[in-house]
């Protein structure tokens, strides 16, 4: 099997079902590069470690499977076509920054939906397999 990097993997249809379905089955979801076992960009692994210390049921997509299609659905979606973001109940939180900001005024479980920390997550999120989306 030989790597095309004009393969976009999916269209850009499909993207926006997947995103539309991660955010509408996952009570928290976050869209990144690359998956939870191996992040491709510093954002994607620095959300992932926050939301990580409070959740360890967090669902993930990886947007490299086609990044303009995706940046396009999460921007109908956000109104932000950035990468990484993290969507709560339905509800657009932000990307790295944000999420760094509620850690530091003490606001990111509760916004999480966090009871406890993630057990055993050791400050990595785990979703199982990343999302099939």
């Amino acid at each position: 099997m030989t790597f095309d990097p004009t393969d976009q993997g999916i269209d850009a249809e499909e993207a926006h079902r997947r995103v539309t379905d991660a955010i509408d089955e996952h009570e928290v979801v976050l869209f990144m590069k690359g998956t939870a076992r191996m992040p491709q960009c510093g954002y994607s692994k620095r959300a992932l470690g926050l939301i990580g210390q409070y959740r360890d049921d967090v669902a993930t997509v990886d947007t490299l499977q086609n990044l303009d299609a995706f940046r396009e659905a999460l921007e109908a979606e956000s109104g932000w076509e950035t990468i990484p973001q993290t969507f709560v109940d339905g509800e657009f939180v932000g990307g790295s920054d944000v999420l760094a900001e509620l850690e530091e005024r003490g606001d990111l479980a509760e916004t999480l939906n966090a009871e406890g920390g993630a057990s055993g997550s050791g400050g990595e999120a785990a979703a199982g397999p990343d999302a099939p989306f």
